[in-house]
């Protein structure tokens, strides 16, 4: 069964969902333009690993530091003032542990001298939150903007903070960046929203090769299908995060109708 929505999806951004929904898109676009791009270009799947900062903890779920006191030992007196337990006691605490988080990307390179051409990045939760998955993207990102190498960014999440765009854009739920590298520092913006289609991009390649299009729409409706997502979600319920007000208005008569409400 195919996803409701026209265009993304907004079930999708679920925490338990997104990762594969990552994996999968990632490798279904480096399959569909690898094709057409060779001999002269080769996709390769890319990752990053890193350990989530000390201030990622939050995004985890798993506090900073808890302390739990036991009963037998805790008391109020009548100031206020808790009592410490005694110092041949311990209490429990829990600790921020690291978790290492794996993100992938696309590279094209030129197989004639392994140069890379292109980048192409989807952007996850932990890109658009305060911490170090976000610090490592951006200087990734700034890395690759001040050379000569193109930057496809794909950001399909409502939450967090957007990547740093000097001027105003249109605020929209969704989008998507084409910044070539003999353009900079203007780019091509795609804004869209939850009612929209995915609007379809020219992928950038070296000044004598023709752009390739690339219509991520089909890609996202194939992985799902593929995926088999209709069978992980319930649309009944609220999405993870939630939606505007508006778009609430819009989508449960959309559900409805669909016979998923």
């Amino acid at each position: 069964m195919p996803s409701p929505f026209p265009g993304m999806d907004p079930y999708l951004e679920h925490s338990e969902l997104w990762p594969e929904v990552h994996h999968r898109l990632i490798t279904a676009i480096a399959n569909a333009i690898a094709p057409p791009i060779r001999p002269k270009y080769r996709v390769a799947i890319e990752k990053r690993t890193y350990l989530t900062h000390f201030d990622d903890s939050i995004l985890v779920g798993i506090p900073d530091v808890s302390v739990f006191s036991p009963k037998s030992t805790s008391s109020s007196t009548s100031s206020g003032t808790a009592t410490l337990p005694r110092t041949s006691e311990a209490v429990t605490v829990t600790l921020p542990i690291p978790i290492e988080v794996k993100e992938g990307y696309l590279e094209i390179r030129e197989v004639a001298t392994s140069r890379v051409v292109t980048v192409i990045e989807i952007i996850s939760p932990t890109n658009k939150r305060a911490g170090k998955g976000r610090w490592d993207y951006v200087t990734k990102r700034e890395q690759v903007l001040s050379s000569s190498t193109h930057l496809v960014e794909i950001d399909l999440l409502r939450g967090g903070k957007p990547m740093p765009i000097l001027c105003t854009t249109p605020n929209t739920d969704y989008r998507i960046l084409v910044a070539r590298g003999n353009r900079r520092p203007n780019a091509d913006f795609y804004g869209f929203s939850l009612s929209q289609e995915i609007p379809k991009f020219l992928l950038p390649l070296q000044s004598v090769d023709t752009e390739l299009l690339v219509d991520l729409q089909a890609l996202l409706a194939q992985v799902y299908e593929e995926a088999g997502f209709e069978l992980a979600i319930d649309y009944s319920i609220e999405t993870v995060p939630p939606l505007k007000s508006e778009d609430k208005d819009w989508v449960d008569p959309l559900l409805r109708e669909k016979g998923l409400r």
